[in-house]
């Protein structure tokens, strides 16, 4: 494999490491908003924001964790006939679904894109009381998307070195290494 393609592995890798690492903790966030909720519902003084904060932590949480979800193999996949394939005919049926991936991704990140620079360009806020605006969530969801489609490139890579039976070091414990 080539130099360029080992070090790419690796720095997306440990960038969506650390990232999918950091959306863990928003889980916190997210209980930390629901339960102001509470507390605020309970004190007869709701707040207007807590819903849609709470759903755009979610959003920022699961769509942030998606690449790390992939790399650490965590995804959901039919295991009936794969489990029992070689390593590299393993390789080869990834490398067929995550070409599909790629496109699938491509799509949604030139979606993601569009909405958040018209969102943008419009001042675009939420259809509620408390009426936040959509851009920084909308862009949230496009770095997921351009995160998410580094990491099937990444995936892809990995998969051709093992169809060549080069090892690519994982740069952290844990993984999809085969």
């Amino acid at each position: 494999m080539p130099g360029w393609a080992i070090a790419y592995v690796r720095r997306i890798e440990a960038l969506n490491y650390r990232v999918g690492r950091l959306a863990m903790y928003l889980l916190f966030v997210i209980m930390g908003i629901l339960l102001w909720s509470s507390v605020t519902k309970i004190l007869k003084v709701p707040s207007l924001w807590t819903l849609e904060m709470a759903q755009f932590t979610l959003v920022a949480y699961y769509l942030l964790g998606a690449p790390y979800s992939m790399q650490m193999g965590a995804n959901v996949r039919m295991d009936l006939l794969y489990a029992r394939m070689p390593v590299r005919r393993q390789a080869v049926c990834d490398m067929f679904t995550v070409f599909c991936l790629i496109f699938y991704l491509g799509v949604m990140l030139w979606g993601a894109v569009d909405s958040t620079a018209y969102s943008l360009s419009i001042g675009e806020r939420a259809p509620s009381a408390w009426r936040p605006p959509l851009w920084p969530i909308k862009l949230v969801i496009s770095l997921a998307f351009f995160l998410l489609l580094l990491q099937a490139v990444a995936h892809l890579i990995r998969d051709v070195a093992i169809i060549r039976g080069v090892d690519i070091p994982l740069p952290f414990k844990g993984g999809v290494g085969r």
